[in-house]
């Protein structure tokens, strides 16, 4: 009998036939095919007995007859149906039925089963059959849990509107099938969180708790489009919601999520849903700071959206394979029954296209089978192969920067960057070709330096092995333990070099072509401490061109580079043919003379682009920030005011001064200054600029004491604080590295104030001619305080105690301790006799620590102060508290030494290429820092922009003589009382402690200091008690 006149006479125990004729058959042959709607037919008949038949032949069939699953499936929505049946025969047979078909359908066509699924739950069809649709989700889950969470975008609105039920069954039903949902996320980040995504479906009122809880979820791995289904509906809610502070937790964690969806595709279901309502919040909410944080949420969807909609094409669609089949297999506009399998093929093939199913043995075992029956083995695999590989065609996205020319690739890899806890780049691609020069963009912090580090370091997971590319790190920094070695020696001691067993000659004739010769500024047998920064950048390239790199790493390359020496690396980078160049840099001009690509860091993902920086900049608008001074982010750095100094009333006063001064490095016989003459005052804004080489950085430390002059006078008021960041600002921590900067500031200042760094200076070191006066008796004229006798004594000091007074001529007296005696003599001497004696270093360190301590008085060195001020000076608390030094970025490590510098609130700051390393948005808020700033400012730079802005005077120093330019009287216009500055009242310690501080003493007339003598006489005489002010000016005039 054939199938179709069994199927008009079908009855409970025909299945077992129909099953055996399909596997003898097949699903043509047998019939089974063309009468499946009979079939269907049976199982939503009315009648018990035909209901039941049918009901079984369908589990039958879909159990014992996998070949079948395309016409099978074709039951569900009839099965289903059954479940409002009046008899439990009939409820138990379909549910069984329903649950094979679910069970045994080949697991990549579970998408074809949703419609019949979805069709069932409207609230029009009975509750048992709503109830028996979501069951099958359970199942679902268990046999296809990657292929249910590629379908969630469909499933969880239809789920979602069931749990609102009024039907406790089918709200009991939905709630276990979205939980069976959230089982096949596959995202970590959030599994801990799907109980309350369930409770805030149907408990409206815990969102903004809920939202408060997500917010504070690190999203680390990859956000598919499961995640999001799950967690689009509750950030929905959260946009919302009445509250400020919920809507703006909900950008933010949209803002987090989207920066970790590798695939743009993923998002596009959800982004017509979360744009729309993100806007409408960005336009009104009325607090900046949670509108801004909207906004950024909002242009980050955007760029998912413009990537999502190029990569369209790339989601499986079926209607494209429908056609590819039929091409395929020539079999012109496929009938009724052949259309269904070719169908059902489609939907399997673009599920496997979506979870990156590729392989040609996974599309035989899944989609070629399919059409057994109709095809033999053979034609329906070659079908197979020729739709697969045009499906992996269409799964191809053209690269923005996909040359035309045939260059090499040296490197085509995905990998994922992390530097400690911190992911920098996740789940990236870079393709690099030979003889390229690619430009890496990025703020501060985005990783920029971390990645070429690894790839020198060969720490980037895919990236071709050192033996097959070579690459070299340039940068500038010499390590301290080899500063000692001649420029020659330095190169010939990389480990590099030594392994490549390159002859010290040819390291010699390499640097006399960058310029290291025996008659020029560099010499190549002088120390490498004696460079300056410019010369240190051509030896780290000079080093590099020895490798003979494939790749060449250039980490800020024109960093203390004067304009000819720019020049000089841009002619030698556009010379490099066979070599790719990675360069970072805040130098606009070099990225647009030198970059054929650009490599832009962005919300994790590298982006590549072909052309300069003026060409990425007219479709990537946004990356001018990096390279404008004065930024639209409000960043900004806030310096701490100097405060008043004793003795100086005007702005204009000189605190420092170098006269005649000259300088030659031990080992030079040619002097590197001459006749050096500059003062600075509280007023100075003064530029120092000039060549490589030219002496700038040698005269600054002659200015601060750094180095002393063999001829010429170095002069500092006693009372001001200065603060110096060198050229090498890293010095200044590199023996601290294990410390957080908060440690650091707090280790560098703990003794009272006193700033551990700023002691161990040349100026500091007392001479052998200095050493003997010491030690040389010196006759010393003592007055007897009672008698008025007046006697003389040959008295060696032994060491100054720390103690300083004013005496009646106005000079300082330094409280000394006599050698032999055990304790301090109590006694004073004047200046001029300590300087005649040996110890002007000494009275300069004393006048030091007593500067560095009343800079301390105004602010305690706890935690959270020196916290805030390292944010004032632009390193996030993050950063500043938690992090220790060595995991921080050039740009944050330079942040760090800027704010231990200012931290005993310095009356003169001097900045030696501060902006080396910095971003032009942390640039802009140094800028703007300097000119709010009360105190004296000295800046090195080859960075005209910056001086200019700031800078009305220009001390140019050309091999060794200083030409000073511009407004030199600008210090004498801002000639202003500092008694007008406004005055600390009150001070807070870590505690919370309000202590009141005394303002400036206000000058007394001569006439008011005589009334105030007469009066403290007339209380002494009667014994009354003096207040503190009166007691302190009995002391000073010998009244007590």
């Amino acid at each position: 009998m054939s199938l179709e006149a069994k199927f008009a006479e079908l009855s409970v125990g025909d299945e077992t036939s129909v099953v055996e004729a399909i596997k003898a058959d097949g699903v043509k042959k047998s019939g089974f095919a063309e009468n499946v709607e009979a079939l269907k037919a049976k199982c939503a008949s009315k009648d018990d007995a035909e209901a039941l038949a049918g009901l079984k032949t369908v589990k039958a069939v879909a159990e014992g007859a996998p070949e079948a699953g395309a016409y099978i499936k074709e039951c569900l929505s009839a099965c289903l149906g059954q479940a409002a049946a009046k008899s439990a025969d009939v409820k138990t047979a379909a549910s069984e039925a329903a649950l094979a078909i679910c069970k045994n359908v080949n697991p990549f066509a579970v998408k074809s089963l949703l419609p019949q699924i979805f069709a069932k739950l409207p609230v029009e069809e009975k509750w048992q059959v709503r109830e028996g649709a979501l069951k099958v989700f359970d199942i679902i889950k268990e046999v296809a849990p990657s292929q249910l969470g590629n379908a969630l975008p469909e499933v969880v609105p239809e789920v979602t509107a069931c749990m609102w039920d009024t039907k406790k069954q089918v709200k009991k039903a939905s709630t276990e099938a979205m939980r069976s949902a959230m089982g096949v996320i596959g995202n970590k980040d959030i599994e801990h969180m799907t109980d309350k995504i369930l409770e805030a479906i149907t408990k409206p009122k815990s969102v903004p708790e809920i939202m408060h809880e997500m917010a504070g979820v690190t999203f680390v791995q990859s956000v598919e489009s499961p995640a999001l289904a799950m967690v689009v509906p509750l950030l929905l809610r959260g946009l919302r919601e009445k509250q400020t502070s919920t809507k703006r937790q909900a950008a933010v964690i949209i803002d987090n999520m989207s920066k970790l969806v590798d695939n743009p595709i993923d998002a596009a279901p959800f982004l017509p849903l979360l744009l729309p309502a993100l806007e409408s919040n960005a336009s009104s909410i009325a607090d900046p700071e949670a509108r801004s944080v909207t906004e950024r949420a909002v242009n980050q969807l955007k760029r998912l959206k413009d990537l999502s909609d190029k990569q369209a094409q790339v989601r499986g669609d079926v209607s494209k394979l429908d056609k590819e089949f039929e091409k395929a297999l020539e079999c012109g506009e496929a009938d009724a029954v052949l259309g269904l399998v070719i169908h059902h093929a489609s939907v399997i093939a673009t599920t496997m296209m979506d979870l990156g199913y590729m392989e040609d043995m996974q599309w035989e075992k899944n989609v070629s089978s399919q059409f057994a029956g109709f095809y033999d083995n053979e034609k329906a695999a070659a079908a197979t192969e020729k739709v697969r590989e045009e499906a992996e065609k269409m799964l191809v996205i053209p690269d923005d920067d996909d040359d035309d020319d045939d260059a090499e690739e040296l490197c085509n890899c995905q990998f994922t960057l992390a530097y400690g806890t911190k992911i920098l780049l996740h789940n990236t691609r870079m393709k690099l070709k030979r003889g390229k020069n690619y430009g890496l963009l990025g703020g501060n912090d985005s990783g920029k330096t971390t990645l070429m580090r690894s790839i020198a370091n060969n720490q980037v997971e895919g990236f071709p092995d050192v033996d097959e590319v070579r690459t070299v790190f340039v940068e500038a920094d010499i390590q301290g333990e080899q500063s000692h070695l001649s420029c020659v020696d330095y190169v010939f001691a990389d480990e590099s070099i030594q392994a490549m067993n390159i002859p010290k000659e040819d390291v010699r004739k390499i640097l006399a072509s960058v310029g290291f010769t025996e008659d020029g500024k560099a010499k190549p047998d002088h120390a490498v401490s004696t460079l300056s920064g410019g010369w240190r950048m051509k030896l780290a390239l000079a080093r590099a061109m020895l490798q003979k790199a494939d790749i060449l790493l250039l980490d800020e390359p024109t960093n203390h580079l004067d304009v000819i020496n720019v020049a000089w690396v841009k002619n030698y980078l556009n010379s490099l043919k066979d070599v790719t160049a990675i360069i970072v840099s805040h130098d606009s001009g070099l990225l647009n003379d030198c970059c054929s690509n650009i490599l832009s860091i962005e919300n994790l993902k590298l982006r590549s682009f072909k052309g300069n920086l003026d060409e990425f900049a007219k479709v990537n608008p946004d990356i001018r920030a990096f390279f404008t001074l004065k930024s639209d982010s409000g960043k900004k750095f806030k310096f701490p005011q100097p405060g008043p100094i004793e003795g100086v009333k005007s702005k204009g006063k000189a605190l420092m001064k170098m006269s005649g001064c000259d300088f030659t490095y031990p080992g030079n016989e040619k002097p590197t200054l001459y006749d050096i003459n500059v003062q600075v005052s509280l007023s100075s804004r003064v530029a120092c600029i000039g060549e490589n080489g030219a002496g700038k950085s040698t005269m600054i430390k002659l200015l601060v004491g750094e180095n002393v002059p063999q001829t010429g006078d170095v002069w500092k008021h006693p009372n001001a604080r200065i603060a110096y960041v060198a050229q090498h600002a890293f010095h200044h921590i590199e023996s601290h590295l294990g410390k957080t900067p908060n440690e650091y500031i707090r280790w560098r200042y703990a003794n009272n104030g006193e700033d551990k760094e700023s002691l161990v200076k040349a100026s500091m070191v007392f001479s052998d001619e200095e050493l003997k006066l010491q030690k040389t008796p010196y006759e010393i004229q003592f007055t007897d305080p009672d008698s008025g006798k007046v006697s003389k004594h040959k008295k060696v000091v032994a060491e100054l105690v720390g103690g300083r007074k004013t005496n009646k001529s106005k000079e300082y007296e330094y409280e000394v301790r006599y050698a032999g005696s055990t304790v301090d003599s109590g006694e004073y001497l004047p200046a001029k006799v300590l300087k005649k004696m040996g110890w002007e270093k000494a009275m300069k360190a004393v006048d030091l620590k007593i500067a560095q301590r009343s800079g301390l008085y105004i602010r305690p060195l706890s935690t959270k102060n020196v916290e805030e001020h390292l944010e004032d000076c632009g390193l996030d608390r993050e950063f500043g508290t938690h992090y220790r030094m060595s995991a921080l970025s050039g740009g944050q490590k330079v942040k760090v030494v800027l704010a231990a510098a200012m931290w005993n609130q310095p009356h003169i700051l001097i900045l030696d290429e501060p902006t080396n390393y910095l971003d032009r948005e942390s640039l802009g808020a140094l800028a703007g820092a300097i000119e709010t700033f009360d105190g004296g400012v000295v800046i090195i730079s080859h960075n005209n922009e910056f001086t200019q802005a700031l800078c009305p005077e220009t001390w140019l120093m050309d091999a060794g003589h200083l030409e000073t330019k511009g407004d030199a009287d600008w210090m004498l216009k801002q000639d202003t009382k500092i008694d007008d500055q406004q005055q600390i009242t009150e001070m807070t310690d870590a505690a919370g402690n309000v202590t009141k501080v005394k303002g400036q003493k206000k000058k007394l007339s001569k006439k008011e200091e005589k009334q105030l003598v007469k009066k403290i006489k007339a209380k002494i005489k009667n014994g009354e008690d003096l207040d503190t002010d009166e007691e302190e000016f009995a002391f000073e005039k010998d009244l007590l």
